[in-house]
């Protein structure tokens, strides 16, 4: 994983993260830079500190502490020298740089009549790296299929932050496109559908020049870095999709937009940040969208140290779901999978 990013690493940094160990490195997810402080990596969702000796420790005594100088060359490489380029980036806090790696940024903000401008002094940085995991939906999707139309419902996926919503979405996106409806054998005949993706952080198909780097299938068209709400009633317009998908929806516009889709007879995939149903209920946008029957179904990611699980529910069942069906349960052995009108149990997903 470290190779996706090192050419955006200075070479006192670059040396560092290149002692550590290899086995470690496959599975690195993050890596964390704060000015004058230890060096953090999420390692498979858990969070190490390294030394400059090339250890990996759970605290972070004794662990190497990026100077001013690392964190400003470290700057200059991720905006290609020039802060004013990336005016817009700065004032949303992130960049996402070729590959669909996005950095977090954090420092002292610059504001305009309250409302944030840019960023300034800053002394976070936070490289996310995406991956690729083709079929890490592959057990999820036949449980979405909409078996009269021969598509996929209109679904909403859930979960905190790093929980594998974007790797999963980016999966639906190839795998409906090329018409990989997964393992449910009676979609064997049906054809791909057209696939619009609004991917305002270049993160779902990591577009370079307009041309995506991630494989999002042969009937799929993106329009990156624009606005959500914006960029889906464009597509509408202009693309003519069967499926669109847009990732961390809780705008009202974002709403707005969806529900035109979902009124045009299109099926929207959309994510959002929530633990669950319950807790996307009381983010407004959300539960407007729960209530207008927008989506047939919910999935709510979860990250455990078997890997990522998944389970869906219908999401008519509002919140008469009682506080019991919330808690995380196993399908019993030989239990049959409950998802049409029941709560179903976490399931293992293909995601490693």
């Amino acid at each position: 994983m470290l190779d996706r990013v090192v050419h955006l690493l200075p070479p006192e940094l670059k040396a560092v993260l290149e002692r550590l160990p290899e086995s470690s490195m496959e599975h690195l997810e993050e890596i964390r830079i704060r000015e004058g402080r230890p060096l953090e990596l999420g390692i498979r969702g858990q969070s190490r500190f390294a030394a400059s000796d090339g250890t990996l420790r759970a605290g972070s005594d004794g662990a190497y502490k990026p100077t001013a100088d690392i964190c400003r060359k470290l700057l200059e490489k991720i905006t290609n020298h020039s802060l004013y380029a990336m005016e817009e980036e700065l004032k949303r806090g992130f960049i996402t740089v070729a590959g669909g790696h996005r950095i977090g940024l954090a420092g002292r903000t610059i504001l305009d009549g309250g409302n944030v401008r840019g960023i300034r002094d800053i002394g976070g940085f936070n490289i996310r790296i995406a991956r690729e995991v083709v079929g890490s939906a592959r057990n999820l999707l036949p449980k979405l299929l909409d078996k009269n139309r021969k598509t996929i419902h209109s679904t909403l996926i859930l979960a905190p932050p790093q929980q594998g919503k974007t790797t999963i979405v980016r999966d639906i996106a190839r795998s409906i496109s090329y018409g990989h409806w997964g393992m449910f054998e009676n979609a064997a005949g049906w054809s791909g559908r057209k696939v619009a993706i609004v991917d305002e952080r270049s993160e779902i198909a990591a577009c370079v020049r307009g041309i995506p780097t991630f494989d999002v299938g042969p009937r799929t068209d993106i329009m990156d870095a624009c606005p959500k709400a914006e960029g889906m009633m464009m597509l509408l317009r202009s693309m003519s999709p069967e499926v669109v998908i847009v990732d961390e929806i809780g705008r009202p516009e974002d709403a707005e937009a969806i529900q035109e889709a979902s009124h045009a007879g299109i099926s929207v995939i959309a994510t959002a940040h929530a633990y669950d149903l319950h807790d996307a209920r009381g983010r407004p946008v959300l539960r407007q969208l729960l209530d207008d029957g927008t989506f047939t179904y919910v999935v709510e990611l979860k990250r455990t140290a078997e890997g990522f699980m998944h389970r869906v529910v219908a999401a008519d069942m509002k919140d008469k779901l009682p506080a019991a069906a919330r808690e995380p349960t196993a399908a019993a052995k030989g239990e049959p999978e409950r998802v049409a009108q029941t709560y179903s149990g976490f399931q293992r997903g293909d995601v490693p």
